[in-house]
């Protein structure tokens, strides 16, 4: 990745992503990533961090299920609409959702605060290696880290369409990890969704998966 896709993926671009995304659904949300809903849906609900929350469809889907989350995005239209989203489930889901407008490239979490820290598509972040240090750090003893991305793999699929700065690996995750994880899930194959491409032909986009526990301080 270099910092010129990087830059061409920040604040502005998905500010005009997300404004004509508001005005095409006429309110209609996206459906909550799978891979959190499964992964979530097999913990005992605690503290949860939403990285790149967008319009916060995992952080209402965590809210709604009794977590208390922690959702971190830069695009204050998407965390407006996330904001909305949440007081149409009520009070009780609202009240779970902290809504916080901050750049993932620089911004810190709390260390070892989170049972569960989600980051699914992050697209044009700078020092991603820091990032996903820095998300790793935020898992307290015995949570889960879970960490989505479209795979290198799609490259080829977009024909060139979609920039370098959207593409990890799996291993670009494992290298910040250390003895203190268990590797739960490493896919780096994944199908994520059928889609066309600029020749018409019907293609399959393809996703980087980790899910890994941060084991126990007794273990």
């Amino acid at each position: 990745m270099t910092e010129r896709n990087a830059s061409e993926l920040g604040e502005a671009f998905w500010e005009r992503r997300w404004d004509i995304a508001r005005r095409e659904s006429r309110g209609a949300l996206r459906q909550a990533n799978k891979t959190m809903t499964d992964t979530a849906g097999q913990l005992t609900p605690g503290a949860a961090l939403d990285a790149g929350c967008g319009d916060g469809v995992d952080a209402t889907w965590l809210a709604s299920r009794g977590w208390d989350v922690t959702a971190v995005d830069f695009v204050a239209t998407a965390l407006e609409r996330g904001r909305d989203h949440a007081d149409r489930l009520g009070p009780e889901v609202a009240a779970r959702i902290d809504w916080v407008r901050a750049d993932l490239s620089t911004w810190t979490p709390p260390a070892a605060a989170f049972d569960l820290v989600s980051a699914h598509y992050l697209h044009g972040v700078a020092q991603r290696f820091e990032l996903f240090r820095r998300l790793a750090s935020a898992v307290r003893p015995g949570g889960t880290l879970l960490i989505v991305g479209h795979h290198p793999s799609n490259l080829d699929i977009s024909g060139g369409a979609m920039q370098e700065a959207v593409f990890f690996t799996t291993a670009d995750v494992l290298a910040v990890l250390d003895e203190n994880w268990t590797l739960v899930s490493v896919d780096d194959d994944v199908p994520r969704r059928d889609v066309t491409d600029g020749a018409g032909r019907a293609v399959t986009l393809r996703s980087a998966v980790v899910r890994a526990r941060r084991k126990s301080r007794r273990n």
